[in-house]
């Protein structure tokens, strides 16, 4: 749910998801988004069976959570395995088991499977009630998940200085994610004093703990001289680890600065690995660079047959580009119906699985 009163510096400054993975003591594969947007939960989740422009949404991932589960009881253990597995209605009832020993991350399970309605209706006022309980026995993805509802009102009035100090509480406890989001308040002066210097220093330590978007968008502050000095090499070695965590967004930039060679040495071929990847995964912007790529022969060898392709995905992704367009209305007619072939392909291929590559 992008928030239109943010004014980012990259062009998309993000908050990050309240997922499983955070919830998880296990090491799972997150995403997050643009101002507080949800994680969407699984299309089949119902029984037992088994993340540029200023208001754009894009999305980020850190792998698990630094913070400590309680010390757990075996059904608290066995309630988060059960919700890895899909088993939503199971570890509903593990976790109501382990709550009513007094355990913390338990509650925030069930307050998550309410809130996200894994197997249950959503329901936010009871989602509410259990995650402010297990706010109350200390656990930190509770405070975040409250400081959620509050930033995005959930269910309650929307409340930017409630959803700073819940932050706030878990970013002492040193919760990534909600350093990056205190940060990002400091950042744009909603619930805390504007305050670049505060905003930094929350989204470097983020950035510390691996968290791709705080990595992503530290990048822009070294970029842009906010809250820190310029830094053209600091730029680019925190998007470069954002990129190494398989971000789009900090793909696409990062294959763009490598292509320039600002803040490092100029790399074509690294470049073309993380422009196609951003590519695949549908940046708009990167398909049709890579397009200007196959035309011009930079890296690769010219194939106008991957040009079109590429520019005619992108194209339909809202980029224009009339020069490349008029280089596709002049090919031969077989090479240009071969391009749009592969691209209607392509996109075929993403409705089938929009996840994956």
């Amino acid at each position: 749910m992008p928030l239109k009163t943010l004014t980012p510096l990259r062009g998309l400054i993000a908050v990050t998801l309240f997922t499983a993975a955070q919830l998880s003591p296990s090491n799972l594969a997150a995403e997050s988004s643009s101002w507080f947007k949800r994680a969407d939960p699984p299309a089949s989740k119902q029984n037992q069976s088994a993340p540029k422009n200023k208001n754009a949404v894009r999305t980020a991932r850190r792998e698990g959570s630094t913070d400590k589960l309680s010390k757990s009881t075996p059904g608290n253990n066995a309630a988060y395995q059960a919700f890895d597995q899909g088993k939503y209605l199971t570890a509903l009832k593990l976790a109501e088991e382990a709550a009513a020993t007094g355990d913390p991350a338990a509650h925030t399970l069930i307050g998550r499977i309410y809130g996200e309605g894994f197997g249950v209706p959503i329901d936010l006022a009871v989602a509410t009630k259990w995650y402010t309980r297990a706010a109350e026995l200390g656990d930190l993805n509770a405070m975040f998940a409250l400081g959620i509802i509050a930033a995005e009102g959930r269910g309650v009035e929307k409340d930017r200085d409630a959803a700073a100090q819940l932050f706030e509480q878990a970013a002492r406890k040193g919760h990534p994610e909600a350093n990056y989001n205190l940060g990002l308040l400091f950042l744009h002066g909603e619930g805390k004093p504007e305050n670049p210097h505060r905003a930094a220093q929350h989204i470097q330590y983020a950035a510390e703990q691996g968290l791709a978007a705080a990595q992503y968008d530290l990048s822009a502050l070294y970029q842009k001289g906010v809250g820190v000095d310029a830094d053209a090499y600091e730029a680019s070695r925190w998007i470069s680890l954002a990129a190494e965590q398989g971000m789009p967004a900090a793909q696409y930039d990062y294959a763009v600065m490598l292509l320039q060679g600002k803040g490092l040495k100029k790399h074509v071929h690294k470049a073309l690995g993380y422009l196609r990847e951003a590519a695949e995964k549908g940046v708009a912007g990167a398909q049709n660079r890579l397009a200007h790529i196959y035309l011009e022969g930079v890296g690769v060898a010219k194939d106008p047959i991957e040009m079109a392709k590429w520019r005619t995905i992108a194209k339909a992704g809202g980029i224009k580009d009339e020069a490349l367009d008029k280089r596709i209305a002049g090919m031969p007619e077989d090479q240009r119906l071969t391009g749009l072939q592969l691209a209607a392909q392509w996109q075929d291929k993403r409705l089938v699985n929009p996840l994956g590559p």
